[in-house]
């Protein structure tokens, strides 16, 4: 196992700068996520790891070895990529077996390594399958399993579940979550699904426009977003976002009303004439008052029923805000609502920078 280092690093092809000076430390046996939308560098990093792309500047260590000008074989990485990558003439055995044969590594060691990695994900009665007879998810696990006999010291998956259906997406994301805690060999995950980075990641970094915008556990990304940009990004459905001008009292604008938290008393005091209100359709409650602070009224346009719970759009003034109640409300198109929101459940955002209103400690 070994630390991951990204010391100042950047990567820039022409004029274009696809990472810019990324500093992040991997922990020894962590299950980082790289996350962020198309186009934000992530892919790119996990590259620049696997020695599958040049470093244009910065260090980039793997434990505390400079990795810069060495080959990609020789940094003891395996790789997970999204297309299986499986040769088609070989057996699920050979496929396995296949890197090992190069590394001649002996064949009592072969046979011990492809039966540990095919009980542990379950392939045994598929060894002697060529990948046409498989399914997506069984080409996933012998795509995985091919990574984990290498017995690396750094796992880089690449977003590996995205050719997969919802259902079969769900349950290889448990199984890789229990591959982790099996191994627990440092593993850096790269997806632009926010759900999988959540559910998977011990930490998740999250990426835009090739510039690291914030590095924090699941929780802390949800709970205390660095800016507007991770706040909307994490949580499904997205952060609601009205911004609402700064007076003397509550903050209101035309069906919004809320209260300002304690919390941000002094730091709304700098923020300009206007803040950027954050709050998320989870926290949102069906309630029987309108027009008092903590509250929106507005028409419920379109109800999505979802067993459980319905998802609201709602329309207040000319802003369409999206909230998540109880099923057991009935809530049908046309419905005019009125909707609570918890003071400590929002979050305020600086209008021209985007970064979050400093909180006052508690």
């Amino acid at each position: 196992m070994a630390t991951v280092t990204f010391d100042h690093v950047f990567k820039r092809y022409g004029e274009v700068t696809a990472v810019a000076d990324l500093n992040l430390e991997i922990r020894d046996g962590e299950f980082m996520v790289l996350v962020g939308p198309s186009g934000c560098g992530k892919t790119t990093s996990l590259r620049m790891i696997a020695g599958l792309e040049e470093i244009t500047e910065g260090a980039l260590l793997i434990g505390d070895k400079v990795v810069n000008d060495v080959a990609p074989k020789d940094r003891d990485i395996a790789m997970v990529f999204q297309s299986y990558a499986l040769y088609p003439h070989m057996t699920v055995r050979d496929n396995l077996a296949f890197g090992l044969k190069l590394r001649k590594v002996p064949k009592a060691d072969q046979e011990k390594r492809i039966n540990e990695a095919a009980g542990i994900l379950q392939l045994e009665k598929l060894l002697d399958r060529k990948p046409k007879e498989l399914s997506g998810g069984q080409r996933q696990r012998v795509a995985l399993g091919r990574a984990i006999v290498r017995e690396p010291a750094v796992f880089l998956m690449d977003e590996p579940l995205s050719n997969l259906d919802a259902k079969l997406r769900v349950q290889t994301r448990a199984e890789i979550a229990r591959l982790h805690q099996r191994l627990g060999t440092t593993m850096v995950y790269v997806t632009h699904d926010q759900v999988e980075a959540m559910t998977m990641g011990q930490r998740i970094s999250v990426m835009s426009m090739g510039l690291l915008q914030q590095v924090g556990t699941p929780q802390d990304l949800y709970d205390s977003p660095k800016n507007k940009f991770v706040a909307g990004f994490i949580g499904s459905p997205s952060m609601n976002f009205v911004d609402i001008p700064v007076g003397t009292g509550d903050l209101k604008v035309g069906g919004f009303s809320f209260m300002v938290p304690h919390a941000y008393a002094d730091s709304i005091k700098t923020a300009g004439r206007t803040v950027t209100a954050g709050f998320r359709p989870e926290h949102l409650e069906l309630g029987e008052i309108a027009n008092v602070a903590g509250s929106a009224q507005g028409v419920a346009d379109v109800v999505e029923y979802l067993g459980n719970e319905e998802l609201l759009h709602v329309s207040v003034g000319d802003q369409e805000i999206v909230a998540i109640v109880d099923s057991s409300y009935r809530v049908r198109p046309g419905d005019v609502v009125s909707l609570k929101l918890p003071a400590d459940k929002l979050h305020l955002f600086n209008l021209e920078t985007g970064d979050a209103l400093a909180k006052a400690a508690a």
